[in-house]
């Protein structure tokens, strides 16, 4: 037997700044059309777009432990957009109401999938956000690796994309 999942319920982050993450969180989860649910010195969580964020602070003493993207854990994580233009509209928002840390402007990344086209920005504490849009079905759909006439999985990932050895 297998399922197939409806999305994901919710994604908690916990960050050793909770003074500049929680406006951070709460300004983008507002932008994002979602409702603030739970809201104190040390936590939020909001709702709605069909997700809910939950941010808090850690505990004390394991405040001094900075996110690393190389270490065993969380790299970063990737919201799917409807257009291009929902790209643009949330890099102009991170850029000029909430200052985030660009790692790259919204560019095209059709080694990743057909019409691939993202965001990636930093919150204060350096968790990677990625914002995507991808027309149709992207791999599953026709030109995908995964249609039934593409290529299949890949058996490399990295800065060139998905490519196959050889």
């Amino acid at each position: 037997m297998t399922i197939e999942v409806n999305g994901i319920a919710h994604i908690q982050l916990t960050v050793s700044d909770p003074a500049r993450c929680i406006p951070f969180w709460e300004k983008l989860c507002h932008f994002l059309e979602m409702k603030t649910l739970i809201k104190n010195d040390t936590t939020i969580y909001c709702i709605g777009s069909r997700t809910g964020i939950l941010v808090r602070g850690a505990p004390q003493g394991k405040t001094d432990k900075k996110f690393d993207q190389d270490t065993p854990g969380l790299h970063h994580f990737c919201f799917r957009a409807r257009s291009t233009e929902d790209i643009d509209g949330i890099y102009e928002f991170v850029v000029n109401e909430l200052g985030a840390n660009i790692i790259h402007a919204p560019q095209a990344g059709d080694q990743f999938a057909p019409g691939y086209y993202s965001v990636l920005f930093e919150d204060p504490d350096g968790l990677r956000v990625e914002f995507n849009y991808v027309p149709g079905q992207g791999h599953l759909g026709s030109g995908g690796r995964l249609d039934p006439t593409g290529n299949g999985p890949a058996s490399r990932y990295g800065p060139d994309g998905l490519t196959d050895a050889g």
